[in-house]
């Protein structure tokens, strides 16, 4: 890895709308609502599952091994973090059991939202509760989808392992690593963002 330092990002506060959403559930275990964090206009957006218990404790940010493990790969491959803003499948931290299924379904709105408002460049998706709920797809894997892009809600997209994953199986990083450059190099040929060199790029499965 880099000498980089990973920082607490920035959090974006939620629209009103979203503050006080009862769509699903979760409204009623939830401290607060996430919005996201990093730049709001960032050409890239990551897609995580749901806010954990570091975003929850509003006005104590620091840096969770998510966070640490995201920042330092993108580090490592080139990719600008101001060029990124991160969300959530889920805009609310569960706490207790709850239906998954109708939670994801009914958040959507809220991220759906979020991307006609800022409509971002880019997207990758980590891990397979994120990819399934953008995908809308409860087969979709991240082994079999990583590697390619995809016109998701009229969005290039791409996927790949969840950072926490990556921490826990280091066999992981080198193909997290590859997915990160994979983006950075992307968003390059789409113009107005920075790329660090950081060895050979890999060939992608696709299109």
């Amino acid at each position: 890895m880099t000498d980089n330092q990973p920082i607490a990002l920035p959090e974006e506060a939620a629209p009103l709308h979203a503050v006080s959403c009862q769509l699903c559930e979760l409204a009623n275990q939830r401290t607060r609502v996430i919005w996201g964090e990093g730049n709001p206009e960032g050409r890239i957006i990551m897609l995580l599952d749901n806010p954990g218990a570091r975003e929850d404790r509003e006005g104590r940010a620091f840096v969770c091994g998510t966070r640490a493990t995201l920042q330092l790969g993108a580090a490592e491959a080139g990719l600008d973090m101001n060029d990124v803003y991160v969300t959530y499948v889920l805009k609310c931290r569960p706490v207790r059991k709850y239906d998954k299924e109708t939670a994801r379904n009914r958040c959507r709105a809220h991220l759906l939202s979020q991307l006609e408002q800022k409509r971002p460049k880019l997207m990758i998706c980590l891990g397979n509760v994120a990819v399934q709920a953008f995908f809308q797809d409860p087969e979709a894997d991240v082994k079999q989808l990583r590697g390619s892009w995809y016109g998701i809600a009229g969005l290039p997209t791409t996927v790949s392992y969840h950072p926490l994953a990556v921490r826990r199986r280091p066999v992981l990083m080198r193909m997290f690593l590859e997915d990160l450059k994979r983006v950075a190099a992307r968003s390059v040929e789409i113009g107005g963002a920075s790329i660090v060199p950081s060895g050979e790029e890999q060939p992608e499965k696709g299109n």
